[in-house]
């Protein structure tokens, strides 16, 4: 292959090598500006729309314009996936979403095809192109990049878990469609250079470097985070510097504001992927002409002298001149290319602006908070227990390990990681047999590496936003991840994670993504030296989060009927096991066999009764349910015990109709009483049924502090049989 010299921006010369994908002939050098010029004039009148009040925020691509559709230029739309962010506007006009897309989401029109009205504009999603629905957290998608690029090899390498499973019961599950993967194809996500100072970042440069996946991150650097310059943000103010030893990447630092310069290195870092090298980053040094957006004034923090030296360097102007100096266009040219762009981005602001708007009525909001089609009478989620040639009654460890089996062997979209899931890493001496595996420090996951492989149920980094942010980009490709946080007490890294991306997805995205995520999760004391870091509890922060499921079994049978519904249903389900439930004696029971689940949302009474109503999940089942018992001995007063199973959603009617049987109520749980989870159902109890009630409503839970570690101080703060029982005698003698 022979070699060209092509003429950069600044007048150099630029060797690359002569073939159709490394050099921009004269169409396509049209083609750049006219794109780089659309961007800048959709930026323009988005900002007239904002002072004429017609659209509520603007925030710019400016000065990103040569980096950005080179980019575009050098990837395929709907064969490669993307992951902006908000400056990102040029690659997606280059890729193929419209100006008048573009303007209905700044409109906030319901014809918005990113989010229906519901995200601010330069939020990009069109589902046709592989631009995944995006939020306005910084350095999140780092790690949805990162598990797309693993869907994507897992169906390259898998490509028969592509097609739809088929399922023993012979039900079409509505969340299975046929993926679309292509063998070659590369990730690409975007960032500003301030956003790298974010863990999400250094934790998916992490696991694309140690798995060669193919990504190419794009590093924005317009010398400022809002009004915090770089070297504020970045040690020794280049963050090329910084990674330039994770090994595997292709690298690349360029003059962002050069359009050939860019273009040349977008197309080897893409190259590099697309061969199965590994990741690229490519860090391009842009210039920020308008402030950060339209609701900041740059001139508050930034000199006269510093802005009109970035103003030489606006790739639109270098570009033209590039143009004009190469003999490419003239001068009229490139007028009548420049108003037929003006014209279109009129008539496309003309267009969104006479758009409809979203319906605003309370059933169009909370359309796609959830999936649409599970309820507690599908008959998917709700089946009797089978028996198996295993008669034996198991704990809920035992139980919870033969689902995962069962389901995997069902689906081989399932795949499981976590922190110490999987048998040994180095599995040489487990297929030996010299070793016998570790498979969770809970067990739980035990043999899931050794019966389904490595690329199927694998250890993580130690890094719980890594964990969660990798399963939601698998699970927008169409991947179902099981996923382990291996105590409650370290979930809190991947909060940001679960409150900002996975639970919203399906949301913002007006129903065009989804992301079924299960994340199980260990939790609760009771343990006899668990102490501060491994007895928390906390599930009303997470039940406060629209979108995710929160589910709660107190026993074996539940555990497992519960755990099939999560895999099986097209939600992001929170499932909360607690640790002293593992292999307790209480609640043990025979697999019920592959097809048993539970629906959510359906309570279960644990004792009927007729004098005071208990509600209650969790280790706190087994405690009320001695009190009960107790008391009944004891003192002749009956109780109503009812687990709820399932937190969020959680059953309402069964509640108000014990209520309005007992007119007595109490709500016991194990986390702290202030702000605790039964507040909300307290509350709702004083506000729906209060003329059913002949006593006030009554809690009991923990103690507002820690857990100790000494055991005779844990009694005292966690809510135990004994103040049950004494709850339960003093409302029923109100």
């Amino acid at each position: 292959m022979g070699r060209k010299t092509l003429p950069s921006l600044n007048g150099s010369s630029t060797s690359v090598q002569e073939a159709d994908d490394t050099l921009l002939d004269r169409e396509q050098l049209i083609e750049f500006y006219r794109l780089m010029y659309l961007s800048r004039r959709t930026d323009d009148r988005e900002i007239v729309l904002k002072r004429q009040q017609k659209i509520f925020f603007q925030i710019s691509c400016a000065g990103h314009e040569a980096l950005l559709v080179a980019a575009g230029m050098a990837m395929r739309p709907g064969y490669d996936w993307f992951f902006p962010y908000y400056r990102d506007r040029a690659i997606c006009l280059t890729l193929g979403n419209t100006v008048e897309e573009q303007l209905l989401q700044a409109v906030g029109a319901a014809d918005d095809p990113a989010s229906g009205g519901r995200q601010m504009p330069s939020h990009w999603g069109i589902k046709k192109l592989n631009i995944v629905t995006q939020s306005s957290a910084t350095a999140t998608q780092c790690l949805h990049a990162v598990g797309c690029a693993e869907a994507g090899r897992y169906f390259r390498n898998h490509p028969e878990a592509s097609a739809k499973p088929a399922l023993s019961s012979g039900i079409d599950y509505r969340q299975y469609k046929d993926v679309k993967f292509e063998a070659d194809e590369v990730v690409y996500v975007s960032i500003g250079e301030g956003s790298t100072s974010q863990g999400e970042f250094w934790e998916s440069l992490n696991t694309a470097s140690n798995a060669k996946l193919p990504i190419v991150f794009v590093v924005e650097d317009n010398g400022y985070a809002i009004s915090t310059p770089v070297e504020a943000n970045t040690p020794g103010g280049n963050i090329s510097k910084l990674v330039a030893n994770f090994p595997n990447f292709h690298f690349a630092e360029i003059d962002g504001t050069d359009a050939i310069a860019s273009y040349k290195a977008m197309v080897e870092a893409v190259a590099y992927c697309r061969a199965g090298h590994g990741p690229a980053l490519v860090h391009g040094h842009v210039v920020r002409p308008y402030s950060h957006s339209l609701s900041d004034d740059e001139r508050q923090y930034r000199s006269a002298e510093e802005v009109e030296a970035d103003s030489l360097k606006d790739p639109i102007a270098r570009m033209q001149m590039y143009l004009l100096r190469e003999g490419i266009l003239n001068e009229a040219e490139i007028d009548r290319l420049e108003r037929q762009v003006d014209e279109e981005v009129q008539r496309a602001a003309d267009r969104a602006v006479r758009g409809p708007l979203p319906v605003a009525t309370r059933e169009a909001i909370l359309k796609h908070v959830y999936s649409e089609d599970l309820s507690v009478t599908d008959p998917r989620f709700s089946t009797e227990p089978q028996r198996t040639p295993d008669d034996a009654e198991r704990t809920m460890a035992d139980l919870i390990n033969a689902c995962l089996k069962d389901e995997m062997r069902r689906d081989e979209r399932i795949v499981v990681f976590g922190e110490d899931v999987a048998d040994a890493t180095r599995d040489t001496a487990l297929r030996a047999g010299k070793i016998k595996g570790k498979g969770g420090v809970f067990k739980l996951t035990s043999g899931l590496q050794n019966e389904f492989g490595n690329d199927r149920c694998w250890n993580s980094p130690l890094a719980e936003a890594n964990i969660v942010g990798r399963a939601v980009g698998m699970a927008v490709r169409g991947m179902k991840p099981v996923v382990e946080i291996q105590f409650f007490d370290y979930i809190w890294p991947a909060v940001h994670q679960m409150r900002n991306e996975l639970s919203v997805i399906r949301w913002r995205s007006n129903g065009e993504y989804s992301c079924p995520v299960v994340i199980r999760v260990p939790i609760g004391g009771y343990l006899t030296g668990g102490s501060i870091y491994h007895s928390q509890s906390g599930e009303s922060i997470f039940t406060h989060t629209p979108g995710i499921r929160v589910v709660m079994p107190s026993n074996a049978l539940d555990a497992v009927g519960l755990l099939r519904t999560a895999i099986r249903c097209d939600d992001p389900v929170l499932f909360l096991e607690h640790k002293r439930l593992y292999r307790e004696t209480f609640g043990r029971a025979m697999y019920p066999g592959p097809e048993y689940a539970i629906p959510f949302g359906k309570a279960k009474i644990v004792k009927a009764g007729t004098d005071v109503t208990v509600v209650t999940y969790g280790a706190v089942v087994p405690r009320a349910l001695q009190a009960a018992m107790k008391i009944e001995r004891e003192l002749g007063i009956s109780v109503e015990l009812i687990d709820l199973r399932t937190l969020s959603p959680y059953d309402w009617e069964t509640i108000a109709e014990s209520v309005r049987k007992t007119n007595r109520v109490i709500v016991a749980h194990e986390d702290m009483q202030s702000w605790g989870y039964g507040a909300e159902i307290a509350a709702r109890i004083g506000d729906e049924l209060f003329h059913d009630l002949d006593a006030p409503v009554r809690r009991v839970a923990a103690m507002d502090t820690f857990v100790a570690y000494q055991p005779a101080l844990e009694d005292v703060i966690l809510p135990q049989a004994d103040d049950v029982y004494k709850a339960i005698a003093e409302l029923a003698a109100f």
